[in-house]
C-alpha cells in the first residue's frame, strides 16, 4: 500500500470527499475488430497494432441512449451503497454524446431515477468529462453545499460514426458505448478520500479534435451543406492528439504528486483515461510506474470518453485490483485540449 502524507489541515467541517460506491454498465453489443470489416478496410491486426483494441461495446441503432446507460450505472452504484435515489442531493453529468441538443442529459437520467428537484448538472469537458466532474463534486462537499453526489460518466458514440466513408476508419475502430457511475460524500476519517484535483485547458488546440458542423456560430446552425461535406462526424489530428496527450497527462499528475510529497513508488494504482493502449504505456513510462501499477481495459471497451475512468474503476474496485487506503492516480486527456488529474486515497 503506498503512503500517502497526512493532512493536518483537515477540517470536520470541510472533510474530504470520498468514493462511497461504484457501477457501471455497457451495452450487450460486443463488436470485434473483425466486424469492422464490414464498414471499413481494416484488420483485428491493424486495430490492435495502433490502439490496443480488441472489442468494443456498441448501443443497437435506436436502441439505449447515454442516460440509460447511466441509469443501469447509477443503479448498480446505489445497490452497492445500499442506498435509495431519495438519498442523493445532485447529479453530475459528463458527456461528448448528448441525445438532444438541449436540455443536458443530466435532467433525462434524474427523470430515470424517479427523482426531482435535485439539480443536475452537464459537463462538456469530453474524455476529461469525469475529473472536471470530480473536481466540482469535491469542492460542493467539502463546503458543506452537498452531502451525497452521484457522478456519471455516459456515452453512446457509435451513431456518430462514418460507417459509408473509407475515412471513418481511423476515428470510428476506436470509440465504443458505456457508462460508469461513482457515489461520493464527506469522508469521516482525514486521511482518506480525494487529496487534490487540477485542470488544465488549451483552447488554440480546439479544431485538432472536433466536431464542426451543427452549431450556433452560423446560419442555418444545420444545413444540407454539412451533411455533404461529412461536418456533422468528429476529425482527428491523430498525431498532434497523441504528441500532447502523452505529455500533458504525465506533467499534470506529477505536479499534483510533487503538491501532495507522493513518488512514483508510493502510487498504488493509476488509472488513465483509455483512449490509446500506446498512449498510456507512454504515460506509464514517462510517470516510471510499474506495469503492476497501472489497470487499462481499454482492449475490451474501446475508447468510451467520459465513462472510461468510472468504468475502469468500477472494475478495479469489484475485482480487489483497488482497496480501501490504497494510492489511486487518476489522469484524462482530451477534445479542447483538456486535460486533468486527481490523487485519491481509496
Amino acid at each position: 500500500m503506498g503512503t500517502v502524507p497526512s493532512n493536518p489541515s483537515w477540517n470536520p467541517l470541510m472533510p474530504n470527499t470520498e468514493f462511497i460506491s461504484t457501477g457501471f454498465h455497457v451495452p450487450e453489443r460486443v463488436v470485434t475488430n473483425n466486424d469492422l470489416a464490414e464498414f471499413w478496410e481494416t484488420s483485428d491486426e491493424w486495430i490492435q497494432e495502433r490502439c490496443g483494441i480488441q472489442t468494443r461495446h456498441w448501443t443497437e441503432r435506436g436502441g439505449e441512449t447515454g442516460s440509460d446507460l447511466g441509469l443501469k450505472a447509477a443503479q448498480s452504484a446505489l445497490e452497492r451503497a445500499d442506498m435509495d435515489p431519495s438519498e442523493l442531493d445532485c447529479i453530475v453529468y459528463a458527456t461528448l454524446s448528448p441525445e438532444h441538443f438541449f436540455p443536458g442529459g443530466g435532467v433525462f437520467l434524474q427523470k430515470k431515477l424517479g427523482l426531482t428537484g435535485i439539480p443536475a448538472l452537464d459537463v462538456r469537458n469530453q474524455c476529461s468529462g469525469f475529473l472536471y466532474g470530480l473536481s466540482v463534486v469535491d469542492a460542493w462537499i467539502r463546503s458543506g453545499q452537498y452531502r451525497r453526489v452521484l457522478l456519471v460518466g455516459a456515452e453512446v458514440q457509435s451513431p456518430a460514426l462514418e460507417y459509408d466513408y473509407p475515412e471513418g476508419r481511423n476515428i470510428g475502430v476506436l470509440f465504443g458505448d458505456g457508462a460508469g457511475a461513482a457515489i461520493l460524500g464527506p469522508a469521516e476519517e482525514s486521511d482518506r478520500g480525494v487529496l487534490g484535483t487540477n485542470l488544465f485547458s488549451d483552447g488554440r488546440f480546439a479544431e485538432h479534435l472536433w466536431v464542426e458542423g451543427a452549431g450556433m456560430r452560423r446560419y442555418p446552425w444545420v444545413s444540407h451543406e454539412d451533411l455533404e461535406n461529412r461536418k456533422l462526424y468528429p476529425r482527428m489530428e491523430g498525431r498532434e492528439v497523441f504528441k500532447h496527450a502523452v505529455n500533458r497527462m504525465p506533467e499534470a499528475l506529477s505536479a499534483l504528486m510533487e503538491e501532495h510529497g507522493v513518488k512514483a513508488e508510493d502510487i498504488d494504482l493509476l488509472i488513465a483515461h483509455q483512449a490509446n493502449l500506446r498512449i498510456n504505456e507512454m504515460v506509464a513510462r514517462r510517470l516510471k510506474l510499474r506495469d503492476d501499477q497501472v489497470y487499462n481495459n481499454i482492449q475490451r471497451y474501446g475508447n468510451t470518453t467520459a465513462a472510461s475512468i468510472p468504468i475502469a474503476l468500477d472494475e478495479c474496485a469489484r475485482s480487489g485490483r483497488l482497496n480501501r487506503g490504497d494510492l489511486l492516480a487518476l489522469t484524462a486527456f482530451g477534445s479542447g485540449f483538456t486535460w486533468a488529474s486527481a490523487l485519491v486515497r481509496w
